[in-house]
């Protein structure tokens, strides 16, 4: 508790100042990630949203995450090359999150222009099945059923599946979780022995598997993703694999600087 590290201390403080200031000082609406398609999109939020956070919950946990795994490896690195680290694992976050986004968009909109091409009960049911995870009118797709020749369920289904899209585009993303993972994930390289003992997990367990299997639970998830499963998944991927590529760089130029 009193070992906390300069860098770590400070990034602790700016998260949770920000969280309690962000609706007042920091408007979610303009500093959280949103898609590079959507009318809310500012490239300064690749950085932003790494500040921002969704709940108490959410801040929480990665608060603690940095304040557990962050000092060591500032101790290892320095301040700078810590804050360096940070920034830079969760930009990289942020840019496979953007990407794996616009593939995932791309197919809810062509899924949109193939069922206004060809409209049906059975489309449309699909269609909400397969991307809208809230809550919609289910006495409409029985009365849509009973009537798929209506021109009126017709028409209210394609500005129903229009809408779902562009709402979709507008769903930002935020939180420091890339670069905590990054974290992790550098911990997992750097010190791959230490053994950790978990608070869900009572028995030691060294930090390269705790890392492995963090990492294939996102990569699981990622692909195989819940119903009202709102975790950017990719986002900690993104920061797990930006760590990795950092770590290796930094080992080789440090070896050969030294040598």
């Amino acid at each position: 508790m009193f070992n906390i590290t300069p860098m770590v201390r400070n990034l602790l403080i700016i998260n949770v100042v920000v969280f309690i200031l962000q609706d007042r000082l920091f408007p979610t609406g303009q500093f959280a990630l949103y898609h590079f398609s959507s009318e809310f999109f500012q490239p300064v939020q690749l950085f932003t949203h790494m500040f921002l956070h969704g709940g108490w919950a959410h801040v929480f946990s990665n608060m603690f995450s940095l304040f557990i795994f962050g000092p060591l490896l500032e101790r290892f690195w320095g301040p700078q090359r810590f804050l360096a680290f940070y920034l830079i694992t969760g930009f990289g976050a942020s840019l496979l999150y953007t990407g794996v986004r616009a593939y995932e968009l791309n197919q809810v909109k062509e899924d949109a222009a193939a069922y206004i091409e060809s409209p049906s009960p059975m489309a449309f049911y699909n269609y909400l099945e397969d991307h809208f995870e809230g809550r919609y009118e289910r006495q409409f797709v029985v009365e849509y059923r009973r009537n798929p020749d209506n021109p009126t369920y017709v028409e209210e289904s394609k500005r129903a599946v229009k809408e779902i899209y562009n709402r979709l585009i507008d769903v930002p993303m935020l939180g420091a979780s890339g670069a905590v993972f990054g974290i992790l994930m550098a911990f997992g390289l750097l010190f791959p022995n230490l053994e950790l003992m978990l608070l869900f997990f009572p028995v030691p367990i060294k930090a390269k598997y705790f890392v492995l299997m963090y990492g294939a639970f996102e990569l699981y998830s990622g692909f195989n993703r819940m119903p009202g499963d709102n975790v950017a998944h990719f986002a900690h991927l993104g920061g797990m694999l930006f760590a990795y590529i950092l770590v290796k760089m930094w080992h080789r130029s440090d070896y050969q600087d030294n040598y």
